[in-house]
């Protein structure tokens, strides 16, 4: 049975050799609350030893997109598993939750035990910054559903809050400022018209650098792993010193920061407020973008806005600066007159 199906193209040994590989990368993302070992049906997770009285779970399940297709081509595979888990656990945290567990569907074409190890790294890798244990996953051979490089990758986190503590739109308020955390760059979202403006239009390389960017050449920028930002708001989600949070993920500014608030208020944003990012500069340049394109597709260099109390905003930035976080003063809470969103200044 086993040659008969390795000769339709799976290799069950692989699978097997990857298991092994893959151990102790999970091993390193062991927490309170983990029961038994990876390779079960199911990943366990006790509740009970948390101490929350009124636990919610807040799940969300993400993938990486077309940033995928750089990683292929790049044949770089040790940050993109960090780009999964940034997509789901930005997601939960933003609703207030504490992350607890992560599990990772990839699918290939072809099963090769050192790159699955690559990419179960990142993973590993961003379930450790997250703070949670990677307790479970599938890794699908399927020949002829992918070429032999090709890969898919995809992920579900769940974190826990005490229900009297998430984070809702009716705890925003008219004057709440909006103080920005920055980004690492494009993050994972925008990758199509990022490779329709740099690939297609233009015929640049992974491997060229951009006029203005000399730093890093394209495979290098565009592959930078997507912040996670648990470690630095998770301290002040314990505090309540927040009132809403926004990821700035697919949409940009324009979709996700009104969904941190109520129908009737609105977010006012002060550009030039922040330091836009040089890639956004070049990509707008190259693309002939707008603003409103813009803020509609990209981060612009912030990956997460947060609704704070006039009150409690010393308490927040003195707790940033501990932890040497970088934040700006974006904007504030007003009544809504008509859009959800609006823009002062000038960004470029």
């Amino acid at each position: 049975m086993t040659n008969a199906y390795q000769a339709a193209g799976v290799d069950v040994e692989a699978g097997y050799e990857v298991v092994e590989r893959i151990k102790k990368h999970v091993k390193r993302t062991e927490r309170l609350g983990v029961m038994g070992a990876i390779g079960s049906f199911g990943g366990c997770f006790d509740l009970s030893q948390l101490g929350v009285k009124e636990p919610v779970l807040v799940s969300g399940t993400d993938g990486v997109g077309t940033k995928l297709m750089l990683a292929i081509q790049a044949d770089k595979h040790d940050t993109i598993g960090i780009d999964c888990v940034a997509m789901c656990v930005n997601d939960i945290i933003a609703q207030g939750a504490a992350p607890l567990y992560f599990l990772d569907y990839l699918a290939t074409g072809k099963n090769y035990p050192e790159k699955i190890e690559q990419i179960v790294a990142g993973v590993a890798e961003g379930c450790a910054q997250s703070q949670m244990a990677l307790i479970g996953g599938e890794t699908a051979e399927m020949p002829g559903m992918y070429q032999e490089n090709d890969y898919d990758l995809a992920g579900f986190a769940v974190g826990v809050a005490e229900k009297s503590q998430l984070l809702h739109p009716s705890n925003i308020q008219v004057g709440d400022r909006l103080i920005g955390l920055p980004s690492s760059g494009i993050h994972s979202n925008g990758y199509s018209l990022v490779r329709q403006i740099l690939f297609k239009q233009h015929q640049f390389q992974l491997i060229d650098y951009l006029p203005t960017i000399t730093t890093e050449n394209l495979g290098e920028l565009l592959l930078t792993p997507t912040r996670i930002y648990v470690s630095s708001v998770l301290p002040l989600v314990k505090k309540q010193l927040i009132n809403g949070m926004a990821h700035i993920t697919g949409g940009g500014f324009i979709e996700n920061i009104p969904r941190m608030l109520p129908k009737e208020l609105a977010a006012q944003i002060t550009l030039g407020s922040w330091p836009i990012l040089p890639i956004f500069k070049e990509l707008a340049r190259l693309g002939q973008l707008s603003e409103e394109e813009l803020f509609g597709v990209f981060n612009m260099g912030i990956g997460m806005v947060l609704a704070v109390s006039p009150d409690r905003l010393s308490a927040v930035k003195q707790i940033l600066e501990a932890q040497n976080e970088s934040f700006y003063d974006i904007g504030v809470v007003t009544k809504r007159m008509t859009d959800a969103i609006t823009f002062d200044g000038e960004a470029l």
